[in-house]
């Protein structure tokens, strides 16, 4: 962290937790392609206190996503709720240049490719689709009407604006896609109309879940929250893209999807089958190939070099594979 940062940073701690309050260590953490997300070792008048600093980077994989202060309040919002997320803190409009907020910083492994590879974590995996359910059915009941400012909250089909704001996204990249083209057809003929609405985390998935032994300890990174279909989260650890080279377990690299869904249905009465998630499984596909475009084109046009953003452009390709396979599937 830099010597500015670090001083910025300093002065809010000292605000939040008392005079003499100082960062006894801060380290980026890797990963992130939109924001930047330091580790922070705060030393309190209370003793020593783990902290994250979530601070924007510069760059949007999609236009829908909130900013900073608006994530902040989704995540005070679920915390409150009791959705298993870290504690909220405060938000800074400015540190050191950027609009940044503090929160707790839990334990536990994020990197996908280690959550569902490690034998010590054989049992977590084991847990993982009824927990995660778990957390699914609290964060659809959080109270729409406190969180108005998200995106589709005031649309009466929040679906087809989704549609149109990647369609406008994709047009953006000013080159052929004709495979995303091709599922953006399918999907405006095929998503369903029948008005079910929820809060949705946005990019629930491995990866954003904070995972233990004894399985998760936290949901993590809210900035594409929006009211939306249910069957939006549901869909999206499916997708391939988030199974981390355990290609035949279909919860993300976790399990087949049954425990994870009748948990759900269980917990929330509306009982989902995998055909009526196919549908929604192509959109996640469709979002995740765009917004992979998007962020590689930050490099290719000379906005950000930086070889994570190279590789997704490249990844946008292998989703447009997966895409294909997944109309073809589904017919003509």
């Amino acid at each position: 962290m830099s010597e500015r940062v670090q001083a910025a940073l300093r002065e809010r701690l000292e605000d939040l937790f008392g005079a003499g309050t100082r960062v006894a260590r801060a380290a980026l953490l890797g990963g992130g392609a939109s924001m930047e997300a330091w580790a922070v070792d705060a030393e309190t008048p209370r003793g020593p206190l783990p902290l994250l600093l979530r601070r924007a980077a510069g760059g949007r994989i999609y236009r829908e996503a909130l900013s900073l202060a608006q994530e902040f309040r989704v995540l005070q919002a679920a915390w409150e709720a009791g959705v298993l997320v870290p504690r909220p803190y405060r938000h800074f409009p400015d540190v050191a240049g950027r609009e940044a907020f503090l929160m707790e910083r839990l334990p536990g492994e994020t990197v996908g490719r280690r959550i569902v590879q490690k034998p010590e974590l054989a049992e977590a995996r084991a847990a993982l689709p009824a927990q995660m359910a778990e957390q699914l059915a609290r964060i659809h009941a959080l109270d729409r009407a406190r969180l108005d400012f998200l995106p589709g909250a005031r649309d009466e089909a929040p679906l087809q604006r989704s549609l149109d704001a990647l369609e406008a996204q994709l047009d953006a990249a000013s080159e052929p896609h004709p495979a995303i083209e091709l599922g953006l057809l399918r999907l405006r003929r095929d998503l369903p109309r029948d008005g079910r609405r929820s809060v949705c985390h946005g990019d629930f998935r491995v990866g954003n879940l904070l995972v233990g032994p004894a399985g998760l300890t936290g949901v993590l990174d809210w900035e594409f929250a929006h009211v939306g279909d249910p069957r939006e989260d549901l869909a999206w650890p499916l997708v391939r893209a988030w199974r981390f080279g355990r290609e035949q377990l279909r919860l993300g690299g976790l399990a087949q999807p049954d425990a994870f869904l009748d948990r759900y249905a269980e917990l929330t009465g509306l009982r989902v089958s995998l055909e009526e998630l196919r549908v929604f499984e192509l959109l996640g596909n469709v979002r995740w190939a765009i917004g992979a475009l998007t962020q590689a084109r930050r490099h290719l046009s000379g906005e950000e070099r930086s070889v994570e953003l190279a590789v997704l452009g490249r990844l946008a390709a292998e989703v447009e594979h997966e895409l294909l396979s997944l109309l073809g599937e589904g017919g003509a």
